[in-house]
């Protein structure tokens, strides 16, 4: 009978905050995560639902891009890493495993390595912080792709940063305000460019180790419906971000996990007719180094 009324009493918020940290923290299992709070699976689910979608609210406060009297201290941060100039963030995709959806867009959600996934678009600084998340796009999707659609993508067209660059790799296209590596770069100067651009652009792939050591939800994948999947990712950045202010420690690497590929398969060389920041670097900038 203890039990029972121990099941059935109504869970404080700071407990359903628990609750749901928990079931980040250990990978999909909702009943591990219902169980540590005495709780149904049922009840364990909505309650993810809940505390997800309460704190991905609160994205606009943490996951943000710097403003104008930052953009000078954002590009000094990255200037550090490899003397790449004017950078002010990072841009790549990772994927999320989730189940299959079901519906007749279900295969829109398969990507190339054969599972069902969200392909996630975001754009970290030096410290590893998260200044922009994109969460709804099925696997299939190229990144590029997504990028065009984001409302990212048009703040950064629109001037919103001055003359800043986005670095990327050769899976997006080169144009003004995106850079990328030369695919057989010709010489020491484009040579001497992609190396510099390589290293400035590693914080994106570390900010998804990070990210996915310290929720494990996003290495094994979601069972959950599939916008409360998209909740759960933009509360785990909303949170990443948090522990970084912080000071958070790194979390330990994951044992015997293979963590999906998020290599570029799809390389792909865009010719900008208007013009692009790639040339101007390296005839302005690299050239003289």
């Amino acid at each position: 009978m203890l039990f029972l009324n121990f099941r059935n009493h109504a869970l404080t918020s700071i407990e359903k905050l628990l609750l749901a940290l928990r079931f980040y923290a250990t990978g999909n299992f909702l009943i591990t995560a219902g169980d540590f709070m005495g709780v149904s699976k049922t009840t364990a689910s909505l309650i993810v639902r809940d505390v997800s979608t309460a704190i991905a609210k609160l994205r606009p406060i943490f996951v943000k891009m710097p403003i104008e009297s930052e953009i000078p201290t954002m590009q000094k941060s990255f200037y550090k890493i490899a003397k790449f100039p004017r950078t002010i963030g990072a841009i790549d995709c990772t994927h999320v495993k989730i189940q299959n959806p079901g519906g007749p867009n279900a295969e829109y959600y398969r990507n190339r390595k054969g599972y069902f996934s969200l392909n996630v678009q975001t754009v970290p600084c030096p410290d590893l912080k998260i200044m922009d998340v994109v969460a709804r796009w099925p696997g299939s999707c190229h990144d590029y792709t997504i990028l065009k659609k984001s409302r990212f993508f048009n703040r950064l067209n629109s001037g919103e940063w001055g003359n800043s660059l986005i670095v990327a790799d050769s899976g997006y296209a080169n144009s003004l305000r995106i850079v990328t590596p030369f695919i057989n770069p010709r010489n020491d100067i484009e040579e001497l460019y992609n190396e510099s651009i390589i290293r400035t652009r590693n914080p994106v792939e570390r900010s998804y180790g990070v990210l996915k050591r310290r929720f494990p939800i996003l290495s094994f994948g979601s069972r959950l419906k599939l916008q409360t999947t998209q909740a759960v990712i933009v509360a785990c950045c909303v949170l990443h971000n948090i522990a970084i202010d912080n000071k958070d420690t790194d979390p330990p690497a994951l044992l015997d996990i293979v963590l999906p590929d998020n290599e570029n398969m799809n390389i792909i060389e865009h010719h900008i007719d208007e013009g692009n920041a790639r040339q101007q670097l390296i005839d302005e900038y690299f050239s003289y180094l």
